[in-house]
């Protein structure tokens, strides 16, 4: 089984429960998990910043990478939205065919 999670930070729940949403609505993830709370420190524009930010982990496959990412990027308020994809190397058999069957694998 060839599969991913994706991780994604979005300025609030809100917009996060949304993307999400609708990226398991159109089965380009089988779960995602949001983790409110993040504070991530950053350069951006020449200055250091920080912000509150709420982590997604998308679960999805390789094949349906691709896809998943193109739609998160067109939905994602940032100008540079964070999109990495990090393979799955130990997966238990029932909940890697859960995520083949839920994306369309």
């Amino acid at each position: 089984m060839d599969l991913l999670l994706v991780i994604s930070t979005f300025p609030d729940e809100e917009k996060a429960r949304q993307i999400g949403t609708l990226l398991v609505e159109k089965q380009l993830a089988a779960c995602v998990n949001l983790l409110p709370g993040v504070t991530s420190i950053y350069r951006w524009q020449g200055k250091v910043e920080s912000a509150g930010e709420v982590l997604a982990i998308f679960k999805t496959t390789a094949a349906g990478f691709p896809a998943l990412r193109d739609e998160l990027l067109s939905l994602h308020p940032y100008d540079v939205p964070e999109v990495v994809g990090l393979r799955m190397e130990d997966v238990s058999g029932a909940y890697g065919r859960w995520i083949m069957a839920e994306v369309g694998a």
